[in-house]
């Protein structure tokens, strides 16, 4: 397994998190009146989304991890 290509997904899907939870925190912030408040709870929760996102992403990419081998019952 390549650490370096692991590191460079959950990189980019935790900044791609932070980018949407930033935007969706200051648009809550403004609807509320609390943008203090709602751009780094909107941070804090896009990284969480984020890292998980990149996780998923390498977990489901690694070759060999399918076994396609099951019998199939139609026919």
């Amino acid at each position: 397994m390549n650490d370096k290509n692991s590191n460079e997904k959950n990189t980019s899907g935790m900044s791609l998190g932070m980018c949407i939870g930033v935007a969706l925190g200051a648009a809550i912030g403004t609807a509320t009146n609390n943008i203090g408040l709602w751009i780094p709870v909107g941070l804090c929760l896009g990284m969480c989304v984020g890292l998980a996102m990149g996780k998923s992403v390498t977990e489901d990419d690694e070759p060999g991890d399918r076994t396609d081998d099951a019998p199939d019952d139609k026919e």
